[in-house]
């Protein structure tokens, strides 16, 4: 009995996991469709306006994954301000996202990661720039491609350490002192990013 319902259960799940593969296809690999009844319907409704567009429309093709993993990954590395590295190519990558360090090298598997406050690494041989980053995301594709944003970031040798222990001094007697949850919130964003500062001068 045992060993009749352990095959009826793998039968089944490989089944179900074969479907599920090949139950449907990503919505942008999909060749795009008019649908000409609708288009004739709203013609003679409003005929002085154009059918409106679905998002597909707007889609375009996902890129095209290379054969071979690349030897190089390509960072693009922005702020709302500025664009830090653009077309980068360099070794390797670690950001600080909130799972934790991720070491990102060419051929990653495609992820979508938040940052925290930390440091940011980009590896060019021997040559490694460090960056302080206060948060964003890291959009790593499926061609080794890694578009990094970040709301604030600087250099690492750029960062003040007696300022650091200043505004950590402040944040810290704001959140004792704070009365009203605005006040508490706002002092404790303090006090992560400049313990994070603080943590990554001293590391």
């Amino acid at each position: 009995m045992l060993r009749q319902a352990s095959r009826l259960l793998s039968r089944s799940v490989t089944a179900a996991s074969s479907k599920s593969v090949t139950a449907r296809a990503f919505s942008t690999e999909l060749p795009s469709t008019v649908d000409s009844t609708f288009v004739e319907s709203w013609k003679k409704v409003a005929p002085n306006m154009d059918p409106p567009q679905t998002p597909s429309s707007f889609m375009k093709p996902r890129p095209s994954t290379a054969s071979s993993i690349p030897t190089k990954l390509t960072v693009n590395f922005v702020l709302p301000y500025a664009s830090e590295l653009s077309g980068k190519e360099v070794d390797m990558v670690i950001i600080p996202a909130t799972t934790g360090q991720m070491g990102v090298l060419p051929g990653h598997v495609p992820t979508i990661a938040e940052l925290k406050p930390g440091i940011m690494s980009v590896h060019e041989g021997t040559d490694i720039k460090k960056y302080f980053v206060s948060s964003g995301f890291a959009f790593l594709h499926a061609n080794s491609v890694a578009d990094i944003i970040a709301v604030e970031a600087v250099p690492l040798e750029n960062i003040d350490a007696s300022q650091v222990q200043k505004g950590l001094a402040e944040f810290t007697q704001k959140l004792a002192s704070a009365s009203t949850d605005l006040e508490k919130a706002e002092a404790q964003i303090g006090v992560e990013v400049h313990s994070a500062m603080n943590a990554a001068l001293s590391g």
